[in-house]
């Protein structure tokens, strides 16, 4: 990212979406703790007030719905009023859906769909403008694991990540000549409240998947709050990407992300290779 000196002393300003728990709310702590500004967005007015206390003049609340397509541009308006700027987007608001894809009802896959991709790509939408006009912004879009492999019992959830990794993969070469870098967060396992109030579950349960998905609820209902990632260090390492010269595109977060991402690249090149020839005979003959 090309900044002018001035521009490199100034507290950046990030623009965090879904700060009232969770990676959201670590993220927003660690960044007001080294001076910066956070607009933080909320889905209750209730929320707003607790959520400034915590730097008082430097945090501001906003509220958003991701979903509201013609809510988002008046939130990126506001926080453009209040703070001035916009220097990082993190496209935090989301929530896991668990269940066989049977199992799954059209409504609430839409709704999924609707905030984890549309919801992602209405506020990229918003903001674009701002970076573009300033050729310099950083845009962060968490994924998961689950947007790096398929998992029993979520398939639609992990649909709607694989749809956020394809999207920011694409965007990045999009916004290159403007200056602007994209980063896909891809959390493993963190003490957050994802397998806790923020997961839901399909509301049919079916007998044929009990031994499938059902052994994905049982595993999921001792889940919350036993997983080994610190939510602190996961934002620490967010922003040390986005502080760095030239930040990843991709940041697996925890030891069992990297190893996801390790055997998904094996089984891949494990696949290509055993497939190669039929992959390669499809040209017209010569």
């Amino acid at each position: 990212m090309t900044t002018t000196n001035e521009e490199s002393t100034k507290p950046a300003v990030w623009f965090i979406t879904g700060v009232s728990s969770g990676f959201g709310r670590s993220l927003a702590q660690a960044v007001l703790a080294r001076g910066d500004q956070v607009v933080g967005t909320l889905r209750k007015d209730a929320q707003i007030a607790e959520f400034e206390d915590l730097a008082p003049g430097r945090a501001h609340g906003v509220l958003l719905d991701v979903t509201d397509a013609a809510s988002v541009p008046r939130a990126v308006a506001q926080a453009l009023s209040r703070a001035g700027t916009i220097d990082v987007l993190v496209n935090n608001a989301g929530y896991g859906l668990f269940g066989a894809l049977e199992e799954v009802s059209d409504a609430e896959a839409r709704q999924l769909f609707d905030t984890n991709v549309f919801g992602t790509v209405n506020v990229i939408r918003a903001v674009l403008p701002h970076f573009r006009e300033r050729k310099r912004g950083h845009i962060v879009n968490f994924s998961s694991v689950a947007g790096v492999i398929g998992i029993t019992g979520c398939s639609c959830y992990c649909a709607s990540k694989h749809a956020v990794e394809g999207l920011s993969e694409s965007l990045a070469r999009e916004l290159k000549p403007f200056g602007i870098h994209v980063t896909i967060v891809e959390p493993g396992g963190f003490r957050t409240n994802f397998a806790g109030g923020s997961m839901k579950w399909s509301q049919v349960e079916s007998p044929d998947y009990a031994e499938t998905v059902g052994n994905m609820r049982r595993f999921m209902s001792s889940y919350h709050g036993t997983q080994t990632g610190d939510p602190a260090k996961a934002a620490d390492a967010v922003v040390r990407a986005v502080s760095a010269d030239t930040p990843p595109l991709r940041l697996p977060l925890g030891p069992d992300a990297v190893d996801v991402v390790r055997k998904k690249l094996a089984a891949v090149h494990e696949n290509l290779e055993a497939w190669l020839d039929v992959s390669s005979s499809t040209d017209f003959d010569h």
